[in-house]
């Protein structure tokens, strides 16, 4: 892991998710320990309305706390009910909280290479819609993370399961003083429940 991103998540391991949430978050980790234990490859696509923020928060650190965690053959994706762009400050945000992220295209809708390790694939972002050719067709989690997205996708196709796991949308604080706390905050939050989910995995099959 990387260094900076290292300490960060020492910080995160502290943050405690509520009892509310692990309720919430529990068929989350039912159905990642269900293929652990059947040797099946993990494929979660994180949906939200835009494909900007939230789901790409969501897909950076679910697959950082599966490496953190050594769960193997954890495949994370996101995308929205309709591409827009990842907003910059998500990728500001989260080089602040010890990621290495490169810009690699200059489009309206530019392609990310996120970083976690230096000797890991990293993850490549872009906004898109979940249905798109880069993500999976079948096989995998959807995880709802807005309301939005929830109320607008009452099917995803090819998805196995459904998982509702919402969150605010830091969107509300753009142009305001509050915005680099709320994003940073949103960040956290997301990765504190990422880390819990993946730390309740026992990836031991014997």
């Amino acid at each position: 892991m990387l260094e900076n991103l290292s300490k960060t998540i020492a910080t995160i391991s502290k943050i405690s998710v509520s009892e509310e949430r692990k309720e919430v978050l529990f068929p989350l980790v039912d159905y990642i320990q269900n293929k652990v234990k059947a040797n099946q490859e993990i494929r979660l696509n994180f949906i939200c309305t835009h494909n900007s923020r939230r789901s790409h928060l969501s897909q950076i650190w679910a697959q950082t706390m599966a490496f953190q965690f050594g769960i193997q053959k954890v495949f994370c994706y996101s995308g929205g009910t309709e591409a827009t762009a990842m907003f910059p400050k998500v990728a500001e945000t989260l080089t602040n909280q010890g990621f290495q992220i490169q810009k690699l295209s200059q489009e309206q809708n530019p392609f990310y290479s996120v970083k976690f390790d230096e000797n890991q694939h990293p993850i490549v972002c872009f906004s898109k819609a979940y249905f798109n050719e880069f993500n999976p067709k079948s096989n995998f989690g959807a995880i709802m993370t807005c309301n939005n997205a929830d109320e607008g996708c009452p099917m995803v196709f090819g998805a196995e399961a459904r998982f509702p796991i919402k969150y605010d949308d830091p969107k509300a604080f753009d142009g305001t003083d509050l915005m680099d706390e709320k994003y940073a905050e949103r960040s956290l939050q997301i990765a504190s429940e990422m880390y819990y989910v993946f730390s309740q995995i026992n990836s031991n099959n014997s």
